[in-house]
Formats: structure tokens, C-alpha cells, sequence
């Protein structure tokens, strides 16, 4: 039996935290999320290794529900920079992502029901395997991002000055 050395201890303890890849900052300004799921997602080997180069775009795409099945689509990934002409594959096309049957269900008859949209939050490796967060979200109006700004805004200078305070002496 082959003992465990210091190096492969780290690199086990490294693949079991989460790499974050992409994220999608545009999407909590323009959709108020009210739940989010973890996805697999399914990538050919050239995606897998542009992912781990984070050649990646999420801003434009959303998943789809058809068939029974959510498919994401809009993702732009990159070509692989050591890729040759005949192992590249599309940057943009539909990936199916990986739910059980009950989340699918679930989050179809939400998006059904409720007008809502699934929006891809972030891209990221989890313990060696692409993730997606995938948010079910409702979209806000041009009125609403501009009170949902003013709302952090305020609260940030409401913090800055609590922090200020507790700094001078009296």
C-alpha cells in the first residue's frame, strides 16, 4: 500500500473547494432572485479545459425548460488556446444542465405559473466538476434597479458613517 504524501494531501484538499469561474453581476440587478439551484452541466473536453482558462461569457444567456429538460442557452465559451482546428468546438450553443427529475418539475411549473426567467448567477468547479448556480428570478423594471441602487447606497453610507462615529473620540 502506497503512503500519502504531503502533496497529495494538498491537492486533494484543493480540488474539494470550489473554483469560481464567471459570474453573472448583471443578473441580481436586473432580476430579483427569489431561489437558486446547482446544476452539472454538460461540456465536451476542449469547454472543460477554455472553462479552467476562464474564457467564458454568462452575461447573455438564460436556461430554457423543453422537453423535460433545462438547456442553457446563450453561453459563450471560448475556443481552448492549445486547441488544433478539428478538436475545438461552437463557443456558443445550447448545453443541457443536470437536475433531478423533481427539480425540473418544480422549477418548470414555477416559470409556467409565475412568468419567471432561470438566470445563470455563476460558473464554477466544484470537487473537479463544472457547476452552474442557476437562479429562478423575476425581472425589475428600469424604476425598480434605480431604487434598489439608492436603497444600497444609502445603506452604505449609513455604515460609513456608524464606522466613522465609532472612530473619533469623544
Amino acid at each position: 500500500m502506497a503512503k500519502r504524501t504531503d502533496k497529495d494531501a494538498r491537492r486533494k484538499a484543493d480540488e474539494s473547494r470550489s473554483k469560481v469561474i464567471a459570474t453573472n453581476r448583471q443578473a441580481r440587478r436586473n432580476y430579483e432572485i427569489l431561489e437558486s439551484v446547482e446544476a452539472g452541466i454538460v461540456l465536451r473536453g476542449s469547454e472543460v479545459k477554455a472553462l479552467r482558462e476562464s474564457k467564458v461569457q454568462l452575461t447573455d444567456s438564460f436556461g430554457r425548460v423543453s422537453g423535460g429538460e433545462i438547456w442553457l442557452v446563450g453561453l459563450h465559451i471560448a475556443d481552448y488556446s492549445h486547441a488544433g482546428r478539428f478538436d475545438s468546438h461552437a463557443p456558443v450553443r445550447e448545453r443541457k444542465l443536470l437536475l433531478h427529475r423533481f427539480e425540473i418539475d418544480r422549477l418548470r411549473s414555477r416559470v409556467d405559473q409565475e412568468h419567471l426567467s432561470l438566470v445563470p448567477l455563476s460558473l464554477y468547479f466544484k470537487e473537479g466538476r463544472a457547476k452552474l448556480e442557476l437562479g429562478l428570478g423575476r425581472g425589475r423594471s428600469r424604476v425598480d434597479r434605480r431604487q434598489v441602487i439608492a436603497k444600497r447606497d444609502a445603506e452604505l453610507e449609513a455604515r460609513r458613517e456608524m464606522s466613522r462615529s465609532l472612530r473619533t473620540p469623544t
